[in-house]
């Protein structure tokens, strides 16, 4: 999570409040990127989230089994299509067909509560 400059957040809607995500837990959002709308995946861990793009580096499908229900073992998200599996702390792959590839980290902040683009 980015906690850097917070005063320029302020422009950026919520993607969701922090309790809207399960800790331990993942949730979908739709997002307005500078490259155009995108899907991510939040992962919370206490009062940290990181968020990936929804999609699995190995087909382009996104990762969830179905919409925002994401296979989650330990500290890894599995890929519903292939089985990739990814570290939820890097999203680099440690098993399946895009080992050593990464999820596409996107940077979010917290600010009173709401998950915002950093």
């Amino acid at each position: 999570m980015d906690t850097s400059n917070p005063a320029s957040s302020r422009s950026a809607p919520p993607l969701c409040r922090l309790d809207d995500i399960p800790d331990g837990g993942a949730r979908a959002v739709d997002a307005v990127l500078p490259e155009g709308a995108a899907n991510l995946m939040l992962l919370r861990r206490g009062g940290q989230v990181q968020a990936y793009l929804n999609i699995c580096p190995h087909t382009g499908r996104q990762l969830d089994y179905a919409p925002g229900k994401f296979l989650l073992k330990g500290n890894t998200v599995i890929c519903a299509v292939h089985g990739a599996t990814f570290n939820q702390a890097d999203g680099l792959c440690i098993a399946g067909p895009c080992r050593g590839e990464h999820l596409r980290e996107v940077a979010v902040l917290l600010e009173d509560g709401e998950v915002r683009l950093a």
